[in-house]
């Protein structure tokens, strides 16, 4: 087991204070903006495993969602279109973050990576087919 760090605390800390001030409509960005506040520079998902890696000042945390499937399946081919769909009802509040998983998967998304500090979100297909997003600069 690795040595102990403030990193876990204070992720779960900077977690829970954005629960509070992101609002349901257009919140990622706040969320973006309390993670990179208490010091995360980078997330990577790994979305079929449901694994996110939170890159901060003080070490890196993983954490482990519910695996989208166990054993093996074969991998949806990325579609641009549907990954749009899947961000936008995500941006509309209509979806939580297990549907907006759910549906990057379907979308052919196997991996993202939010660049806190550049504030863009890039997602991957299997074959590096890739799509980038950038999110709003929010004042918290």
């Amino acid at each position: 087991m690795p040595p102990a760090t403030p990193a876990v605390p204070n992720l779960k800390a900077a977690l829970a204070r954005a629960a509070e001030v992101r609002p349901k409509v257009g919140g990622f960005p706040h969320l973006a903006e309390v993670l990179r506040q208490a010091g995360v520079t980078r997330c990577a998902m790994t979305v079929p495993s449901n694994a996110m890696l939170y890159v901060t000042e003080q070490g890196p945390v993983a954490v482990q969602g519910e695996p989208l499937f166990t054993g093996m399946t074969d991998v949806p081919l990325f579609d641009r279109a549907a990954l749009l769909a899947a961000l936008r009802a995500d941006q509309a509040g209509a979806t939580a973050f297990p549907e907006f998983v759910r549906g990057c998967w379907q979308a052919g998304v196997v991996r993202y990576d939010v660049d806190l500090t550049a504030r863009t979100c890039t997602y991957y297909g299997a074959n590096e087919e890739s799509y980038v997003e950038t999110y709003p600069e929010v004042t918290l």
